[in-house]
């Protein structure tokens, strides 16, 4: 089987690049013909498609890169494959999903997600996204890397490090998680809160909402330390053994990678019970999942051309549709106190997370998983295709002579 995997490439530091990368390596470890492109529209992947001809184009991104995704490979005779995240709502190209033999998603969140927009779900499976425990893993106690970036940050040895990141950390949950640290602050005052994000004009506004409320909390501002810097997979690593507890009560999440690389890393993990965490957090083993206090609901959305309307209007829901969920505050403070108040417990959990992550996410596990989805649902009906053509099928007669499955 010859596999194109379109994803942004060359890698980079953020999720949706280093999903299509763990999977491109997973791949080539099982001993695919497999290659890696970028996912937008290029002379190199014009040439792939005429030249190295592949049976099936895995595609990473939303339902809104439907055409680099879907339509392109299509255009070729290529079999297109998209491992879809969410962003919320699914606005277009319903149709389009619903005629694919095999429509991935990240999450059950993600695929209740398009179901609950109009793509009718028979054709859609959850392969959820891989992490490399060769990167991501549990340094020993009092690691030295570790503890020099403890230090560096001014982390003192009798406090708990707190971690959050995300390109923005107010989508990650901060501002909740900043209620609630205010709520155990007294009780528990030696505590140090990271918030790391990436360089950008999100994360700045929301930056500011932050900065404003933890002024109105009355929190010290030298137990709030940003991190405004993009770093490498292999420095978050360290960063990751650096924490004591990784929290990310996400507002929508519809994976949760940077989760699951905390728990590779042996570190208890407080999120929240919806979304993509659901399928990576084992709630009261490897960390805690916060029920959901409220929803925002919108009644009426802006779609754009480049989400394949004609023109820029507004549609209106029949049913208001959830965009965000805001964690509920008092959980978090309750099961934050617990965790920096017991070194055992955060202990316990972290090396339940390890193996959790560890038996259920290897990069090479999940590619061995994608395969095996494309040879039963794709490469299936691609062999059934070829033999109609052929003649071999004769009035809906079952196959003779052909073998089906695909393989290799």
């Amino acid at each position: 089987m010859k596999i194109a995997v379109l994803y942004p490439y060359p890698v980079e530091n953020d999720g949706q690049s280093l999903q299509g990368d763990y999977l491109y390596r997973g791949l080539k470890e099982l001993g695919e013909d497999v290659i890696p492109c970028d996912r937008s529209g290029s002379l190199q992947k014009s040439w792939i498609f005429e030249h190295f001809k592949p049976d099936v184009a895995i595609g990473i991104g939303f339902w809104g890169d439907a055409p680099e995704l879907i339509f392109e490979p299509q255009e070729y005779g290529v079999k297109a494959v998209p491992w879809v995240n969410a962003d919320g709502w699914v606005a277009n190209y319903h149709d389009e999903f619903n005629k694919l033999p095999l429509l991935v998603a990240t999450s059950n969140w993600v695929k209740s997600t398009y179901m609950r927009d109009g793509v009718k779900g028979d054709n859609v499976q959850v392969c959820p996204i891989g992490f490399d425990p060769e990167m991501f893993y549990p340094r020993e106690k009092k690691n030295s890397a570790a503890m020099k970036l403890r230090e560096m940050l001014g982390i003192k040895a009798d406090e708990k490090m707190i971690l959050t990141a995300g390109g923005d950390v107010t989508s990650k949950g901060a501002q909740e998680m900043l209620r609630a640290l205010a709520k155990i602050d007294k009780e528990f005052p030696k505590w140090k809160y990271v918030c790391k994000v990436m360089t950008s004009k999100s994360a700045k506004i929301h930056g500011i909402e932050e900065r404003k409320l933890i002024r109105e909390l009355g929190l010290k501002r030298d137990k709030i330390i940003y991190l405004e810097e993009d770093y490498t997979p292999e420095f978050m690593a360290v960063l990751l053994n650096a924490c004591d507890v990784y929290a990310a009560p996400s507002r929508l999440e519809g994976f949760g990678m940077i989760q699951l690389e905390a728990q590779a890393c042996g570190k208890p993990v407080i999120s929240i019970n919806v979304g993509g965490p659901r399928d990576v957090v084992i709630h009261g083993k490897t960390g805690y999942l916060v029920d959901v206090a409220y929803e925002v609901k919108l009644e009426r959305e802006w779609v754009y051309p480049h989400m394949g309307f004609d023109k820029k209007m507004m549609i209106d829901f029949p049913i208001p549709k959830t965009f965000a969920y805001r964690a509920d505050v008092e959980q978090l403070a309750e099961y934050t106190l617990k965790l920096l108040k017991d070194d055992e417990l955060r202990e316990k959990m972290g090396e339940e997370g390890a193996r959790h992550a560890m038996k259920n996410f290897d990069y090479r596990l999940i590619a061995r998983r994608m395969r095996d989805m494309i040879k039963e649902y794709v490469m299936k009906e691609k062999a059934v295709e070829g033999a109609a053509q052929e003649g071999v099928l004769v009035g809906g007669d079952v196959l003779r002579n052909v073998g089906v499955g695909g393989g290799k």
